[in-house]
């Protein structure tokens, strides 16, 4: 689906962390939309290495590129030799998705040099190139404040999420230093769909709790989830909400959410009704304290200025994702 009367092709995208699972998607789209575009996918890729909570410390996954016909560099953003090797290349557009990404990584140091100082880099190249930047924010960066998050009453509770706190910050400072450049930050809310599965823990309830379920197990979910709600939105509408970015009226920060929250256990009774069984439902103690209990986005915002209008509701996303869900399930992670 073409989302923006304004064409790709002939254009040359930059997409960093392009073997993650919003950078993948967002490849594919330009590929199967405007086959006359030039797309550069830069990842490190994954390696063994891991954060001391024992999660990979990069969950790009070549799997994820089968198909993909564009350039591939593997590189890194916190080596300047990799990032040397873009300034072969001017770009149209840079979608910048790279990033520790992980909220239970709680070394400042490597999370504040990979998301933040890297930044730096590719607001000067954004600059260099008259490209248009788009780039992942987070709702992490509004912490366990109320709902419903509304731009401009964040408190980050994280390393994760104040580093994204602080690119904003530093990209308003860019935006009113050149604002004839276009630069747009999205704070995305929690994002499900086809390839995520490589994130492994970090990956969504609705693919964790679909290979419970596939397993012939009933799910497992905190006590009381039917009160635990989550601004859940599908990896199409987040790949909407890029592109059509794009178009923004004005340089700034966005929500990408489908401001209808919904709780885990919604997710628990819709995946059982499309996989056509009834296991009913494991509880056990939330063992997390300070436990964010509810999020919706306000995307009025990004509704004005870009016509961001998510298109899938929960059961929609969910029955379009099922039969990926199904294609990943037993496949190994490695």
């Amino acid at each position: 689906m073409v989302y923006t009367e304004t064409s790709f092709n002939k254009k040359t995208i930059l997409i960093t962390g392009g073997a993650g699972f919003i950078g993948s998607n967002l490849a594919f789209y330009f590929q199967e939309n405007y086959p006359n575009s030039k797309i550069v996918v830069f990842d490190c890729f994954r390696s063994e290495a891991k954060f001391s909570n024992g999660n990979l410390q990069s969950f790009g996954h070549y799997k994820n590129l089968i198909g993909f016909t564009g350039d591939i560099i593997c590189g890194n953003i916190n080596n300047p030799d990799d990032l040397a090797l873009l300034n072969q290349t001017k770009f149209d557009y840079i979608f910048h998705q790279a990033a520790i990404s992980d909220t239970r990584v709680y070394d400042q140091e490597i999370v504040m040099k990979t998301n933040v100082n890297s930044f730096y880099w590719f607001l000067e190249k954004t600059k260099n190139d008259r490209a248009t930047l788009i780039y992942a924010s987070s709702a992490a960066t509004y912490g366990s404040i109320p709902s419903p998050q509304k731009i401009g009453f964040e408190n980050p509770e994280n390393p994760y999420g104040y580093s994204k706190y602080a690119m904003d910050q530093i990209a308003a400072k860019f935006s009113k230093e050149n604002p004839d450049i276009k630069v747009i930050g999205l704070k995305f809310f929690n994002v499900y769909g086809p390839r995520e599965y490589f994130k492994n823990k970090t990956s969504s309830m609705v693919i964790q709790l679909g290979h419970q379920i596939l397993n012939g197990l009933a799910p497992r979910l905190f006590e009381g989830s039917d009160r635990i709600l989550r601004d859940f939105i599908f990896i199409d509408d987040v790949v909407q909400a890029n592109i059509k970015a794009c178009e923004s009226k004005n340089n700034g920060v966005y929500n990408v959410g489908t401001g209808k929250p919904r709780s885990f256990q919604d997710i628990a009774d819709i995946l059982q009704n499309e996989l056509a069984c009834d296991y009913g439902s494991e509880y056990f103690p939330n063992p997390y304290s300070g436990y964010q209990m509810h999020t919706q986005a306000d995307i009025s915002l990004s509704e004005k200025n870009f016509n961001f209008k998510p298109a899938f509701s929960l059961e929609e996303g969910i029955k379009k994702y099922i039969p990926n869900i199904k294609d990943m399930f037993n496949v190994p992670l490695d």
